[in-house]
């Protein structure tokens, strides 16, 4: 390693594997057999590897007195949470382990909608169809029904571009939390190359309600939607936030547009003197074990805004 790399930089690549193969590839430009190689151990080592030891012989997890058969509860012990934070860790998508778990997430949840929903529901759920999608897509699981889930989200865009769980309940605008999740479902759905111009244009008209609000402001009055909008929180859970958002742009390769400037104003601004950025909050519930401890310096959050700020600058 070079001697030019800075302490922060130093401290991230100390870190467990899912937090090193992403900074050597998205901070330090690092080639790509050496991403590669790092990224695999997150199967063999580490909070990957602790996370598929919890896995069930169904190929699941947290099965044993959960109403859904721990596809979608408790929360965050579930099937769905568990693969979202493989997902995020990078597990490599050809794991034989995470194809066992898409294919029960799949085939317990399609509904006649076309969406995914678990338990006794009869209707999809959109939050929770656009997590599925993007789990089923980033593991690039063969199986044509995940274009059914697909076409089922591009559907129920709403008119002002993004998405919201409770459209059927009466709701006329769409929701940040709901519309991160499509979004995030619909990009490793294109980048598992399936048809993509619809679902291009669809990511689109959802980047620009996103925009609308500047990430975080109401598009009528300006004001702050949520406090919690700009806390910088991993794991994000099903919750949206400003960081989840604008990493969500910088890997879709969309245009950096001036009205994401003041979000990453406040991203910088989260900085702590030491260059590190803080984990301020986590989403009460059960977990198998705590990746960070609120109050200290998050390796998550400080690997999401480095990267973040580079692709800005």
């Amino acid at each position: 390693m070079s001697s030019s790399v800075s302490p922060t930089i130093r401290w991230l690549l100390d870190g467990d594997p899912a937090i090193r193969w992403q900074t050597l590839r998205d901070v330090l430009d690092a080639p790509a057999r050496v991403v590669t190689r790092e990224r695999n151990n997150t199967a063999r080592d580490g909070w990957g590897a602790r996370l598929l030891a919890e896995q069930d012989e169904r190929g699941g997890w947290a099965s044993e007195g959960s109403t859904d058969g721990g596809l979608y509860t408790p929360k965050w012990k579930s099937t769905t949470y568990t693969m979202l934070l493989l997902r995020d860790f990078g597990l490599p998508p050809a794991t034989s382990q995470a194809h066992r778990a898409c294919a029960l997430l799949l085939e317990r949840g399609l509904r006649g909608d076309g969406g995914i929903n678990y338990g006794r529901h009869e209707a999809s759920e959109t939050c929770i169809t656009g997590m599925v999608l993007s789990i089923l897509s980033y593991f690039e699981h063969d199986d044509e029904r995940v274009d059914t889930v697909a076409q089922h989200l591009l559907a129920a865009q709403m008119p002002d571009g993004g998405w919201n769980c409770r459209r059927s309940r009466g709701a006329t605008h769409a929701s940040m939390h709901t519309t991160i999740s499509v979004l995030e479902g619909l990009y490793w759905y294109e980048h598992a190359r399936r048809n993509t111009r619809a679902v291009r244009a669809a990511q689109h008209r959802g980047r620009e309600f996103l925009l609308a609000h500047r990430l975080f402001r109401s598009h009528r009055t300006g004001n702050v939607i949520k406090s919690e909008f700009t806390r910088l929180v991993f794991p994000p859970r099903w919750h949206y936030d400003i960081v989840r958002a604008l990493d969500y742009f910088r890997a879709s390769e969309a245009p950096r547009d001036e009205r994401l400037s003041e979000a990453i104003d406040i991203v910088r601004a989260r900085a702590a003197p030491d260059g590190r950025w803080p984990l301020p909050y986590a989403y009460k519930g059960q977990t198998y074990f705590t990746l960070e401890r609120v109050g200290g310096p998050s390796r998550w959050n400080t690997m999401r805004a480095l990267r973040v700020l580079k692709w800005w600058s």
